[in-house]
């Protein structure tokens, strides 16, 4: 990992580079602001904030996307909360050990790591569930606890992932089916939303004991199959007519009619149409015949 440590106090920098390089970092210096701003990318930048009589805060705003340690003398406002409410991650007081200064950085490099994977996958999954296109819905109305009916398990999961989205709150799904299903309710202590797939394929003792362990917890229930459960309201999706199973057979008008009305929205005319063997004209033909009208 490429290092810019800016610091005034020359001996300090060329110790602390000395020391990080042992750990692997490679590392450059600057002893001023302005040389701060060279246009360089670096994983880490350690700003001292006692460069007198400079303005260390465009070095913050230069390289915002990098893993930024402030190193300080003492605790105030100047020198910490109004970086950190800039843009910096964190600071280490003057005189400090290496070795936890190395801590701060690899946490924060594993912050960083896993930010960047945690995109990635909620990107990949939005993409994924948009396809199961689901009915309108005011999520202002929904309660808590809730059974949702669905004859195919991906629409309860798209209506899942994009309300806890809503209410900005995370959630823990686990299958009915699963081994360790009671353990890891009895185990349970968050307050997050519980989200249990696939509840109408246990036998009806398995249910109660189910029910009982998250009587007090915020919890979805997914079926296949309607059933009346005490306490919880129910909602129940149903698959319109562009909808199909895997083990379907289809024509291949019904075939294409499916592909243009979910994927519309997730390709362009260009791919899409490349993906369907046709030309553009034909897939706004396709259109005109199946009815559907392409949002703008």
């Amino acid at each position: 990992m490429k290092v810019l440590i800016v610091e005034n106090e020359i001996y300090l920098a060329q110790s602390m580079a000395s020391k990080l390089a042992d750990f692997g970092y490679s590392c450059e210096i600057a002893t001023n602001a302005k040389d701060a701003l060279r246009d360089d990318k670096f994983d880490v930048i350690l700003l001292s904030t006692g460069l007198i009589g400079q303005d260390f805060y465009p070095v913050i705003k230069k390289h915002q996307s990098s893993i930024i340690i402030l190193l300080i003398s003492y605790i105030s406002s100047d020198t910490v909360s109004n970086p950190i409410k800039a843009g910096a991650d964190d600071y280490i007081q003057k005189p400090f050990m290496i070795e936890e200064l190395v801590r701060k950085i690899k946490l924060f490099e594993s912050y960083k790591r896993y930010e960047i994977l945690n995109t990635t996958y909620e990107q990949v999954i939005t993409s994924y569930l948009k396809s199961y296109k689901l009915p309108k819905c005011d999520f202002k109305k929904v309660k808590i606890p809730l059974l949702i009916v669905a004859k195919r398990k991906q629409y309860a999961d798209s209506f899942v992932f994009f309300y806890a989205k809503w209410i900005n709150l995370v959630y823990k799904q686990i299958s009915a089916l699963d081994e360790e299903l009671i353990t890891s309710l009895k185990s349970y202590r968050s307050h997050s939303l519980l989200y249990i797939t696939e509840f109408d394929k246990i036998e009806e003792s398995g249910r109660e004991e189910v029910l009982k362990l998250i009587k007090d917890k915020s919890a979805i229930l997914a079926t296949e199959t309607d059933l009346d459960i005490s306490g919880f309201d129910k909602m129940v999706i149903n698959i319109d007519s562009n909808g199909f199973d895997g083990s379907d057979i289809l024509t291949i008008d019904e075939y294409v009619k499916h592909i243009i009305f979910g994927y519309q929205d997730t390709f362009p005319d260009t791919e899409l149409s490349k993906r369907l063997g046709i030309s553009r004209k034909s897939l706004w033909e396709k259109r005109k015949k199946y009815d559907i009208a392409k949002k703008k």
